[in-house]
C-alpha cells in the first residue's frame, strides 16, 4: 500500500468537447395563460402594497418584491432573463425556499419542494406597469416562455425581515441591506442610516462589511420600532446581534500534572502558512519553536486566561493532534501563526463585540498569505435556513478563491433543543467555502458523534453539514494539549474547538509531503474522499466521515482504489473531457 500513491497531473490527460446536444422536450407545468390568471392579481397586490409605502422607504424610489420559481426550473439556465429585462426588474439576491406548487409535472415529486425565491428590484412605476406588461406577453417569445416559470409573486413585507427572538431584550440589531445598482453603498448606508433616524434607531459607523450585493450594518433602538424599520425595501434581514460563542472549553483537568515529550525534530515543512485565529497564548508555554509569529489583533485589550488556555490547547491540536499522556507528540508539519482575535473586551457585554471580532478575522484573511487557516469562534447563533449572516457572508467572500482551506468548528449545542432547531451547526459553520468540522467521540474504531458536537443540514447549496468530522474527545476518551506552563504537561478537554484543527493538522501534512503543486482546494477534497465513513450515523451527524489522521491514508490508495487528481478551472458554459488512465492490457479483479 506505501507505493501507491495517489496519481497526480491527470488535468494534463483533459481536452475541451462541444456541449452535449439538447432535447428541449420539457412539460410545463402551466401554460402562459394559466400562469397569468395567477400572477397578474398578485402582482397588481403587491404594486398596491409598495405604492403606499412613504417615500423615505424607497431609497432610489426602488421597491423590492419576491419572485418564486417553479421547483421544475431552479437551473441556472432557467434564470428569467427576458422577464425581468422587458419590464425593467433587476434580480438583487436570492434564497433558496420550500413550497407546494400548484402543479406539478415530475413523477413522484414530494408535496414540497426546494426551489428559488428571486429578491427583483424596480421603480415602483415600472411595478405598477407589470400587470399591463405580463398581460400582454407573447408565448412565442421569451418573456412570454419565462414568465410561466414563475410560480408567485408577493412584495416584502416586514414580517419577512424581521427575525426576533422571543426572549430578546437587547437594543442593538443587525441588518443586512440589499446594495442598489448603479448606487454605491455608501449612499445606501447614509439612505437607511435617515430613515432608520426616523424610526429612532441608530447606524453604528464603525462597524459595516459590504460583501458581494449585501451590506452588513449594526444599529440600535427600541424592539418597538422594528416594524417601521423594516419598511425600507432594500432591508433584506434585520436580527437580534448574537454573542461570540464561549471559547471555555467543556472540561479541563488539571489536579495531577501530566507530562509528554516533545519532538526533536523540527517540522516537515516551512512552506506552508498556517494561521490559528483564537484566544491567544499565554506567557509561560513550551509552544515557542513551532509560533513564527504572534500578533494580538487588540494590543490595547487584556487577556482573558481561559481564552489564552483556549487558544494554546487549540494551537497544541493543530500542532500534534492528540498526545498520549507520557508518550511523545508527534512531528509538526508545519509552524503556525497565532492571531489573538478574543479578549477581555470578548467578555464585555459589548453587543457590538460580534462585529468587532469579525472585523479582527477579515483582516488577516485580507492579508491573503495563508493557505491553512483554524477558526474554532464565532456567533453563539444556529444558522438559520433563510437568510446569510454577515460572518458567513464576510468568510465565503473571501474563501470563494480557493487558495485558503479553513477549517471552521460547527460547535458544542448539539444537545441543545432539536424541535427549535438550537442543536444546529452555529455560524459561520454554514459557509460553503469552509471546511465545517464537528466532533468523533473515539480516535479508533466504533466511533460516532459526539453528544455535543452539532448537527446539520447546512444552507443549500451546502446542505451536508458538517462536511466531517474528527476526534474531539468525551467523556471516555479525552483530547489532551498542552497547557500553560515551562513544561510540556498535559491538560485534558474536548470539543468541536480541538476537532477542527485536529482535521486541519492532516491537511497541512498533505501540503507538506506533496508540495506547492497541491492547492488547498484540492487538499479539501483529498480529505473527503479518505474520510472513514464506517459510523452508523446520519449525514446531519457527521457529513462525509471521520477525517483520516494518518496523512498516508490520504496520500496513498488502499486495495481496489485509485485516486487521481485533476487541477484546472472550468468556464462557465464549458464542457471538458477527463479521461481515467488505465494500465495497458486487462484489469485483474472481481
Amino acid at each position: 500500500m506505501a507505493n501507491r500513491f495517489i496519481i497526480g497531473k491527470g488535468e494534463l490527460l483533459t481536452y475541451d468537447i462541444g456541449a452535449p446536444p439538447m432535447f428541449p422536450n420539457k412539460v410545463h407545468p402551466y401554460t402562459l395563460e394559466q400562469a397569468q390568471q395567477v400572477l397578474i392579481p398578485q402582482i397588481a397586490t403587491a404594486a398596491a402594497e409598495l405604492a403606499r409605502l412613504p417615500r423615505e422607504a424607497c431609497p432610489f424610489d426602488l421597491a423590492v418584491a419576491k419572485l418564486q420559481l417553479h421547483p421544475a426550473y431552479i437551473s441556472k439556465s432557467y434564470f428569467p432573463r427576458a422577464v425581468l429585462r422587458d419590464t425593467g426588474l433587476v434580480s438583487i439576491g436570492s434564497r433558496t425556499i420550500r413550497l407546494h406548487p400548484r402543479e406539478d409535472t415530475r413523477k413522484n415529486a414530494p408535496p414540497e419542494c426546494e426551489t428559488t425565491e428571486l429578491f427583483v428590484a424596480g421603480s415602483r412605476s415600472a411595478l405598477a406597469r407589470l400587470p399591463t406588461l405580463a398581460s400582454q406577453l407573447d408565448p412565442n417569445t421569451p418573456a412570454g416562455d419565462q414568465f410561466r416559470r414563475i410560480e408567485n409573486f408577493f412584495s416584502m413585507t416586514p414580517v419577512d425581515r424581521i427575525k426576533l427572538f422571543e426572549d430578546y431584550d437587547g437594543k442593538v440589531f443587525e441588518v443586512g441591506l440589499h446594495l442598489a445598482p448603479g448606487h454605491s453603498s455608501t449612499a445606501l448606508r447614509d439612505a437607511f442610516a435617515i430613515f432608520a433616524g426616523q424610526h429612532g434607531f441608530t447606524v453604528n459607523p464603525k462597524y459595516e462589511f459590504p460583501v458581494g450585493g449585501m451590506l452588513f450594518v449594526a444599529v440600535e433602538g427600541p424592539t418597538s420600532g422594528l416594524d417601521g424599520l423594516a419598511q425600507f425595501t432594500l432591508l433584506r434581514v434585520v436580527r437580534p446581534m448574537p454573542k461570540v460563542r464561549s471559547a471555555r472549553p467543556i472540561a479541563r483537568s488539571s489536579a495531577v500534572a501530566v507530562g509528554c515529550t516533545l519532538p526533536l525534530a523540527a517540522p516537515l515543512s516551512s512552506e506552508p502558512k498556517v494561521a490559528i485565529l483564537d484566544g491567544g497564548l499565554p506567557e509561560q508555554h513550551v509552544l515557542t519553536p513551532y509560533v513564527n509569529h504572534y500578533e494580538r489583533s487588540d494590543p490595547g485589550a487584556a487577556d482573558v486566561p481561559d481564552y489564552l488556555e483556549h487558544g494554546l490547547g487549540v494551537t497544541s491540536a493543530v500542532l500534534f493532534g492528540p498526545i498520549e499522556p507520557g508518550g511523545t507528540a508527534a512531528r509538526p508539519f508545519a509552524p503556525v501563526d497565532h492571531y489573538r482575535v478574543l479578549d477581555a473586551r470578548s467578555d464585555e457585554e459589548d453587543p457590538y463585540e460580534l462585529y468587532r471580532t469579525l472585523g479582527h478575522i477579515e483582516e488577516v484573511l485580507l492579508t491573503r498569505q495563508y493557505q491553512f487557516i483554524n477558526l474554532s469562534l464565532g456567533p453563539d447563533l444556529p444558522y438559520e435556513d433563510s437568510d446569510v449572516h454577515a460572518w458567513t457572508a464576510v468568510l465565503d467572500n473571501l474563501l470563494s478563491d480557493g487558495e485558503t482551506l479553513m477549517t471552521v468548528a460547527v460547535g458544542n449545542n448539539g444537545e441543545r433543543d432539536a424541535e427549535l432547531f438550537l442543536n444546529r451547526i452555529q455560524v459561520p459553520a454554514d459557509s460553503v467555502n469552509a471546511l465545517s468540522i464537528g466532533a468523533a467521540n473515539h480516535s479508533g474504531a466504533g466511533w460516532a458523534r459526539a453528544a455535543y458536537s452539532a448537527k446539520g443540514p447546512g444552507r443549500s447549496p451546502g446542505r451536508r453539514k458538517p462536511d466531517a468530522v474528527a476526534f474531539g474527545g468525551c467523556g471516555k476518551e479525552y483530547f489532551h494539549v498542552l497547557r500553560s506552563g515551562r513544561r510540556p504537561e498535559l491538560a485534558a478537554t474536548m470539543g468541536t474547538s480541538f476537532a477542527s484543527p485536529f482535521a486541519l493538522r492532516t491537511g497541512i501534512g498533505v501540503r507538506a509531503v506533496l508540495g506547492a503543486d497541491v492547492d488547498p482546494l484540492t487538499i479539501k477534497a483529498l480529505l473527503l474522499h479518505a474520510v472513514d465513513g464506517s459510523a452508523e450515523c446520519g449525514i446531519d451527524e457527521i457529513g462525509w466521515g471521520r477525517v483520516a489522521s494518518e496523512v498516508a491514508n490520504v496520500v496513498t490508495c488502499g486495495d481496489g482504489v485509485a485516486r487521481i487528481i485533476y487541477q484546472g478551472r472550468l468556464r462557465p458554459g464549458k464542457y471538458l473531457r477527463a479521461p481515467i488512465p488505465l494500465p495497458t492490457g486487462e484489469l485483474e479483479g472481481k
